[in-house]
């Protein structure tokens, strides 16, 4: 792996855990911000402490050592959770600025997935 990729990983990873990490606390506290959004997104308010749990125990995965196998499914799990959430907005006819969190961290994802060490990655035999 190069430098430049090492860099990269990183930077994409670290900001991707904050952001999974402070979203999932939100979402663990019930701030009255994310009660309202999910009520108007149209979710139950318990799916907020699946939410964080999720999101915390993800970040667990993303950045202990080994593991591959754990974090495909972190990775995969931050995925559809945000896509879940763009899709949501949309459905709904949010504004366009709704967006930018789970856009932000899928793309996040993406960069944190494809730049990840050999040592981070899932061999198939």
């Amino acid at each position: 792996m190069t430098k430049r990729n090492k860099i990269i990983y990183w930077i994409a990873t670290l900001w991707l855990s904050l952001g999974m990490v402070a979203t999932g606390i939100v979402q663990l506290i019930k701030m009255k911000e994310e009660t309202v959004m999910m009520t108007h997104l149209g979710y139950p308010l318990y799916f907020l402490t699946l939410l964080g749990v999720w999101k915390i125990l993800g970040v667990i995965a993303v950045l202990i050592p080994k593991f591959s196998l754990l974090k495909e499914w972190a990775y995969a799990g931050f995925f559809f959770a945000m896509s879940g959430a763009v899709f949501s907005h949309l459905a709904i006819g949010d504004a366009p600025k709704e967006l930018f969190g789970p856009v932000l961290l899928i793309v996040l994802t993406v960069i944190s997935w494809y730049f990840r060490p050999v040592d981070r990655k899932t061999v198939l035999a």
